[in-house]
């Protein structure tokens, strides 16, 4: 199971780099005003996009399904954990709408947007990495919560 853990790790690490490097490069094209720039950004983002992230993204869930599926984990980190996933996955699914967008000269963000769409991956790592380090009961704090 230590080589599906190591693997698991590697491919997040791909996906997060793209993760952290395609909306810099929305930043850049939005910003970019000659013709020959845009379809190189173009070109960039297709290869990050399909070339580099969505494997990185697929084989991060596939790797990850099977450490669940060896390890049984649980508990109310896991869960957390599960969720920010999948709230990356939303996000993965979005820069794919902004690469078509640009791909098709359909941007209608400004660089700006792209500046604060940029850090959102960072919040969800740090959440991500506490959760699975530390593996927090999450449950008293809820339920608190709501009381």
């Amino acid at each position: 199971m230590l080589w599906i853990k190591s693997f698991h790790i590697i491919f997040m690490v791909t996906w997060f780099a793209g993760l952290f490097y395609l909306p810099r490069l929305f930043v850049y094209h939005a910003m970019c005003d000659d013709q020959a720039g845009k379809e190189r950004f173009k070109i960039m983002e297709r290869k990050l996009f399909y070339g580099i992230m969505t494997p990185g993204a697929v084989l991060t869930v596939v790797f990850g399904v099977w450490l669940w599926l060896g390890y049984g984990f649980s508990g109310s980190w896991f869960y957390a954990k599960l969720a920010l996933v999948i709230v990356l996955l939303v996000y993965h699914y979005y820069c794919g709408k902004f690469v078509s967008a640009f791909k098709n000269d359909k941007n209608s963000h400004g660089h700006i947007f792209y500046r604060w769409f940029n850090e959102f991956p960072v919040l969800i790592l740090f959440a991500v990495v506490i959760l699975v380090v530390v593996k927090p009961d999450l449950v008293p704090l809820i339920s608190g919560y709501f009381q």
